[in-house]
């Protein structure tokens, strides 16, 4: 369904709605908050890393839409209750909801892995997601709204080293918990799972192990790699009301490398 969705080309409009981005200093996240601001939404770009994050506000400004940087740890729960609330004191609402940012970590062997390297990509991948969900949830909860959280093929499969793994099943888990819990609030939860995009990430890990990206990539039926902006109408559509009727969700966006 949403492949279809975005071969179609259809618009959503999300105007006067107000979006938060996380990791969106670069990659999936950038091109996401790229999307919410031509439809319309006013825009949170939230990232540790500031120069990327006021760049994206830039080309989302100098576009046209409408966008303030806020930068967010999002393991950290005083920073990610403060860039929700900022949000709210911007331009009043939380309606819809990116939480994608991510790390990778080291590519070790499971008993290789050491406790710093978990501790590290959990934090930010897991808790992370957890306490963007916990506040927006709150911000949502009297007028609804949509979030995406970003999975990964890794969080359907075993592609990946063992924390990123972990904690991209774990990423399903709490989407299917708060799509139960908030459904008669009318806050939809669903998880995009994305497979080897062209990304900064996939850069990294390509200039570590290339050949291990190009067997990835020769995995996925298409025979190429995605690109952010195909991830990003995806989760623009499940934001959007042309997506009502969908909630607790983890949507492969990887070429048919699960449907091998």
């Amino acid at each position: 369904m949403v492949v279809w969705v975005v071969a179609s080309g259809m618009s959503y409009d999300l105007t006067d709605k107000t979006a938060i981005v996380t990791g969106a200093a670069s990659g999936i996240g950038a091109k996401t908050a790229e999307r919410f601001a031509e439809e319309g939404a006013n825009v949170v770009v939230a990232d540790v890393l500031t120069e990327g994050g006021r760049e994206t506000v830039d080309r989302i400004e100098s576009a046209g839409g409408t966008a303030t940087f806020v930068e967010t740890d999002v393991s950290d729960p005083e920073a990610v209750e403060a860039m929700v609330q900022a949000a709210v004191d911007t331009y009043g609402s939380v309606d819809v909801a990116h939480n994608n940012a991510g790390i990778e970590g080291d590519d070790e062997r499971f008993d290789q892995q050491t406790e710093d390297n978990w501790d590290r990509v959990v934090d930010i991948n897991l808790k992370g997601i957890w306490l963007c969900m916990k506040y927006e949830l709150r911000a949502m909860a009297d007028d609804g709204g949509a979030i995406v959280n970003t999975s990964s093929i890794a969080g359907l499969s075993a592609a990946g080293p063992t924390p990123y793994v972990a904690s991209k099943h774990g990423i399903i888990g709490l989407t299917r918990v708060a799509a139960s819990e908030y459904a008669r609030a009318d806050v939809r939860v669903n998880a995009v799972c994305p497979g080897v995009i062209d990304t900064p990430m996939v850069d990294r890990s390509a200039a570590d192990n290339a050949d291990q990206i190009e067997q990835f990539v020769g995995m996925q039926p298409l025979g190429r790699m995605g690109t952010p902006e195909e991830v990003a109408n995806a989760v623009v559509w499940l934001c959007s009301e042309e997506a009502s009727f969908v909630t607790g969700n983890a949507y492969p966006i990887d070429g048919g490398y699960m449907a091998l």
